[in-house]
Formats: structure tokens, sequence, C-alpha cells
């Protein structure tokens, strides 16, 4: 199998038409008609069904498109690193962050990255989960890290990378600190710090609101400094993952009920080359063992 095979199969697979991928792939029709029969021959059935107006991938084709896809980008992704380690490339990562992922985590990547790309500087971008997306889209930012983006955008690129269980935080002195067995009858009266910049707000609160809980009775924030303070001023309690790192003043209680958790991913943008910084950082994420950060089930 040679990559030009599956170069010419993708971009046959983006067009659905045999003509149109051969002018994006800059060869004639029959070279890149003959490369895919050979790739056909080396997988033992046919890939596209030849219709009008548009080729049609064949179930097998279905099944390989992942599969050559991946190996596609793999090959470039290697190809780049290899180059890049090789010639000391400078190289800016530029990685979009929602507000409520904590840096402490990456830093051994960014650590890594140092070491392989001399010069290296970082561009980190913070944001709602709607700014993360929009900052995907212009191309300001080359990955993300968030939680779940809602936005159905077909070019956006996935991987889970850990889940993580939502919790009540208070202050140490807070009159709920020491109870047992808290549920949310104790609840009603506490004044809720609200992170509306979360990608679970909406979730949280309609739970909250589903066990008669008023969760407009207290404070909205718009960052986790800010949440830190007013907690540690027991201005109220809030719901959190369990990733942010809070003081040795406040504590995480469970909550009988309050089953909530999160999903953190890597997100990229399908069909953009990356560069060598981004496609190490991604490499890494994906490799790295979350299994420490990952949160039991409630």
């Amino acid at each position: 199998m040679e990559m030009h095979q599956v170069r010419y199969f993708l971009a046959a697979v983006s067009e659905l038409n045999f003509t149109k991928a051969a002018e994006k792939c800059n060869v004639s029709q029959p070279s890149l008609t003959r490369a895919i029969k050979q790739l056909e021959g080396e997988l033992g059935g046919d890939l596209f069904r030849r219709e009008r107006p548009q080729a049609q991938l064949t179930e097998l084709g279905e099944r390989m498109l992942p599969l050559l896809k991946q190996c596609y980008e793999s090959a470039l992704g290697a190809r780049s690193l290899a180059s890049a380690i090789k010639s000391g490339e400078i190289g800016t990562l530029r990685l979009a962050l929602s507000r409520t992922i904590e840096l402490e985590p990456l830093l051994c990547h960014f650590d890594e990255l140092v070491r392989l790309f001399a010069g290296l500087d970082a561009k980190l971008l913070r944001g709602t989960i709607q700014e993360v997306v929009e900052h995907l889209k212009r191309g300001d930012a080359e990955l993300a890290v968030a939680g779940e983006i809602g936005e159905d955008w077909e070019r956006l690129d996935t991987w889970p990378l850990f889940t993580e269980r939502l919790e009540l935080i208070l202050n140490r002195k807070h009159e709920l600190a020491n109870k047992r067995d808290l549920d949310f009858d104790q609840l009603r009266q506490q004044r809720f710090l609200r992170r509306a910049y979360c990608e679970n707000a909406e979730q949280t609160a309609a739970i909250l609101r589903d066990h008669n809980v008023d969760v407009e009775r207290g404070c909205e924030v718009t960052s986790e400094r800010d949440l830190i303070t007013l907690l540690e001023a027991e201005f109220g309690v809030a719901v959190a993952p369990r990733s942010l790192r809070v003081p040795a003043t406040l504590m995480r209680v469970p909550v009988k009920g309050l089953e909530l958790s999160r999903t953190v991913y890597v997100y990229g943008v399908a069909g953009r080359q990356r560069t060598p910084v981004a496609a190490a950082m991604l490499k890494m994420l994906r490799a790295y063992d979350w299994s420490s950060h990952d949160s039991p089930s409630p």
C-alpha cells in the first residue's frame, strides 16, 4: 500500500467524483483511477460503486475509510515530527482552553515540547466553550482542550481524554462541612455560586432545579479564581469538577443523588494541516495515560 494511493482514495471520498478528485490531487484521472484500483486489489474488493452523478462507497470502503484516514494522518504527522526534531524547528503551539480546564495536567506535555522544539513559543487562548469553537474555526488555535462541545460542526475532530465527577465544594467552616449523607434537602437554603462559563452549567442547574433547589439564590461568577475567593469568604457553595485545584480551606462533599460528570476532550479541525508542534502535542495527549484523572462512577 502506497501513501499516494491512500491520498487519492481520501480525495475521491471527499469529492465523490474521480475527475474532481484527480484535479484536487494534481494528477490525471486515469492515474488516480489506476492507483485506487491497485489499492482495491490489495484490500481484496471494491471501495467504490461507480455510479452517476456521484461515486458511492461500498461497505468495504465505509469500513476502510477511518482506518486509511488515520494511517495517512499518522504518516504525515510522523514525517513532520521527524523533520521538525531533526532541524530543531522553532514553532508556536496555539492551544485554546475552556475556562474550566486546569493547566497542571498539561504541564508535563509542555515540558516535552520544549525539549523537542528549540525556541518553542506557546499561545494559550482562554474562553467559553463557544469562544473555543470560534478559535478553532478561525484558525487562531490548532488544538483545543475543553469539555463537551454541543455544536454539531462536521469538521471537528474529537478525542476523549478523561471523565471526572462534579462535586459540591464548600468552605471547611461551613455548616454542612461535617454532615454525612448530604442530600438535596440540605441544599435548598444555600447560596450557590453559579459557574456560568462551565460547559455543564445548564445541566447542573437543571438537576438542582429538579430537586427544588433555588440555584438563582446566590451569585454568578465568571472565573475559577473568583469562585475560589468567594468560597473562601463563605459566600456560598458551588458544584465543580474534581480537577479544579482548591486550597486547604475548602473541601469537596458528596451529595446523595447528585450524579454529574463531564468528559474532557482534545479537539482539532479535520482536513487542516497541523504544524509539527501541534501534531506532537496531539500525539502526546492521545497517548498519555489519563486513568489517574478518571473519577469512579458515583
